[in-house]
């Protein structure tokens, strides 16, 4: 459904170079992929790694593409928007990945009934492992959500939502893998402090990680199911689940979740 249709990236950063190398993966054009970044040097990869076009404005790429995705920074969305409100239509679809930052925030910024949908993807979408939050705006359609939904799947997994869970999956997967990052660095810290090499450590403790994912993906078991078939009576196993739940490893990133969450919700004024 996207391929007649040109998508431009205001912004040019990872999440932006993520979707991009999905798209060219699934065999999108190069030539119908638009840039506008204001880093030279990011420019400059962009164009030189994945042949993208370069605009030289927001104003222009606006003016160039169908379909928007709205890449940069939720402090500087009012000034984005008032730049390219002028040259926005109603035939035009703007995608969203700002946190905390609402359809309806972005909605008042046009005139007439602009189509707006806003998606929380997460970074694991540089290696086609994203896992995306998809909701609708106002005026948005069943075929906007279609179109989002194939630009957001060559990158990994989509869930469609309702925006009052948008802060939910911020702090969920769009915050999480950076929770997961600090986890295998204090599992192979633990190696090392028993006398493992740091390489050693960090490798077992990566690919324990990524195991650990896969199969509760692959056999669709419940993690505790899957956590007790490890754990044999009086063994290693429990004796370190044990220890994880008497220092609150549980409460810890249920907490993480939450205060990602509300951090969400201060940026959108929520």
């Amino acid at each position: 459904m996207t391929d007649e249709k040109k998508i431009g990236f205001i912004g040019g950063g990872n999440m932006a170079e993520a979707l991009i190398k999905g798209l060219l993966a699934s065999h999108f054009p190069a030539a119908k992929l638009v840039v506008s970044e204001p880093i030279e040097s990011r420019r400059d990869h962009l164009h030189d790694a994945f042949g993208v076009v370069l605009a030289q404005s927001n104003s222009e790429l606006v003016d160039l593409c169908e379909i928007v995705v709205l890449a940069i920074k939720p402090q500087i969305v009012e000034e984005v928007l008032c730049d390219i409100a002028p040259v926005w239509s109603d035939n035009k679809l703007m995608v969203s990945i700002l946190a905390g930052v609402t359809c309806v925030g972005i909605e008042k910024q046009f005139a007439g009934s602009p189509r707006v949908v806003r998606v929380m993807p997460n970074t694991p979408a540089l290696v086609g492992e994203g896992a995306s939050a998809v909701c609708r705006g106002t005026h948005s359609t069943k075929d906007d959500l279609q179109i989002v939904r194939e630009l957001l799947e060559s990158v990994g997994i989509v869930q469609m939502i309702d925006e009052r869970q948008m802060d939910a999956a911020t702090g969920l997967s769009g915050s999480g893998p950076a929770y997961i990052y600090t986890v295998i660095e204090a599992l192979a810290d633990g190696g090392v402090r028993e006398g493992l090499r740091r390489d050693v450590a960090h490798a077992l403790a990566v690919q324990t990680v990524v195991g650990a994912a896969l199969m509760v993906r692959e056999t669709r078991e419940h993690p505790a199911i899957l956590r007790d078939q490890v754990c044999s009576p009086g063994g290693t196993a429990i004796t370190g689940v044990s220890t994880l739940e008497k220092n609150g490893l549980r409460t810890t990133l249920m907490e993480a979740v939450s205060a990602s969450a509300a951090r969400s919700r201060e940026l959108g004024g929520n």
